[in-house]
């Protein structure tokens, strides 16, 4: 191993022999990885971007994740941060490969806005996804009638084929809590998300039927916020908190908003989100009262 290559770090085969996420999360390792050895060579972003014929803020990108890296520019970086130990080499270029391998939502490009793509990713690779919704339920939980009226409410001049493509990604994203290591979901909803009765009683009613079913899984939790609780602390909008086993990936704060999404990952932004849902749900339902909250909102349905 290179003097330059920061002692402790994780291995990097393990990215590579056991990919989670996609390219997302590969991009913001690979960065991750690279910013700690140009940090500890003493190198500048400004320095690093002369080497890839870049400039400091191309650099920022690549570290942070925002884009797919060039085998030759992470071979420069690499050669630049004097790491040369072939094997170590060898990972970084297999792992800048990967980078630029489409995920499976890659198919979907033509309705999924490159800021939501991020969440897709991240969503893939967490060990923890804790949400909070005011006005719908969750995308994870909804039906497929469901999610069809949420999309159809939020673009109203879509032709039907583009919103039939919505609809299957939202419904292909929701594979994501039966597979092995499937994350856990715990889930806040807001009463009133679940007594407006988007696309009508029927598929309001299948949707409340759907949440009974999906909080059978043993990963999954729903809490409900009741309407007695008054004010709430989060009233502002959604919000989702994804949180990661793989070291090189920091709790992250996805806000939603509505032509675009904001990523939180600086440490006091996240203890301040955290420090919300943990209030939102000591304040609603348990889990086993939301059950019968769901049941009784059915039987009124």
């Amino acid at each position: 191993m290179s003097a330059a290559q920061p002692s402790g770090d994780p291995s990097l085969r393990r990215y590579l022999e056991h990919p989670r996420g996609g390219p997302t999360v590969l991009r913001i390792v690979l960065g991750t990885q690279l910013r700690r050895l140009r940090e500890a060579a003493g190198i500048t972003r400004e320095a690093a971007g002369d080497a890839i014929r870049g400039s400091h803020a191309k650099i920022s990108r690549l570290e942070l994740g925002r884009v797919s890296c060039k085998e030759r520019d992470v071979a420069d970086l690499l050669t630049l941060y004097n790491v040369t130990d072939e094997s170590i080499r060898s990972d970084f270029l297999k792992l800048a490969r990967r980078t630029s391998t489409p995920g499976w939502w890659h198919q979907y490009g033509d309705v999924l806005p490159g800021w939501f793509e991020t969440h897709i990713g991240l969503e893939e690779a967490a060990s923890v996804i804790r949400t909070y919704e005011v006005q719908f339920v969750p995308g994870l939980l909804q039906t497929a009638d469901y999610a069809r009226a949420v999309t159809q409410l939020g673009h109203p001049r879509a032709s039907a084929e583009e919103i039939e493509r919505r609809v299957q990604l939202r419904v292909q994203r929701q594979e994501l809590l039966t597979v092995p290591d499937a994350p856990r979901v715990w889930a806040v909803i807001d009463e009133a998300s679940l007594r407006r009765p988007l696309g009508g009683p029927e598929v309001m009613a299948g949707q409340l039927r759907h949440l009974l079913k999906r909080a059978e899984l043993p990963n999954v939790t729903v809490q409900i916020a009741p309407f007695s609780l008054g004010g709430l602390a989060a009233a502002g909008g959604p919000i989702t908190i994804l949180r990661f086993l793989e070291p090189d990936l920091p709790d992250i704060v996805y806000l939603e908003q509505l032509t675009s999404a904001l990523y939180l990952d600086k440490r006091d932004d996240v203890d301040h989100y955290l420090a919300v849902m943990d209030r939102l749900s000591a304040q609603s339902e348990s889990p086993r009262e939301s059950l019968a909250m769901l049941e009784r909102l059915l039987k009124e349905s």
